[in-house]
């Protein structure tokens, strides 16, 4: 099990290059750590999985904008194409939760149970997971 995740604040909703990343998770020793970056913290060779996770946000639609989430590694079962009842293996995706606002002062939750897109199976967005949850 992992008990790792990752908090995205966006102070402004909508505006998707200012934010407030948080990483929780146990250090070697059992200790929960709590490091936290700005937009301008994130290593160049990470922007690409950043940029999948607003990918992903940008699909709530003009109605909504999101204002917090919450990213979580999950492991999924891979299945054999030929055979969708046969696995063949696994592997890691990150999954969003995330908490969004409207214009009206409405706030709603979007889980990847409703948005299968908050489902992310690419490896960078992993790799942008565990560079900032493993120490």
């Amino acid at each position: 099990m992992n008990n790792s995740e990752i908090q995205i604040q966006f102070p402004k909703p909508g505006e998707w290059g200012e934010f407030t990343l948080t990483a929780i998770y146990p250090d070697e020793e059992g200790y929960t750590r709590i490091d936290r970056y700005q937009q301008n913290d994130v290593p160049e060779e990470q922007t690409p999985a950043m940029q999948a996770v607003v990918a992903a946000l940008v699909g709530l639609g003009e109605d909504w904008q999101a204002v917090q989430v919450w990213a979580h590694l999950m492991t999924a079962t891979v299945y054999n194409e030929d055979d969708p009842y046969t696995p063949i293996g696994r592997k890691d995706e990150v999954a969003l939760d995330v908490e969004a606002v409207n214009e009206q002062g409405g706030r709603r939750f979007f889980t990847p149970y409703q948005y299968p897109e908050f489902i992310i199976d690419d490896p960078a967005a992993v790799a942008f997971f565990k560079h900032f949850t493993t120490k």
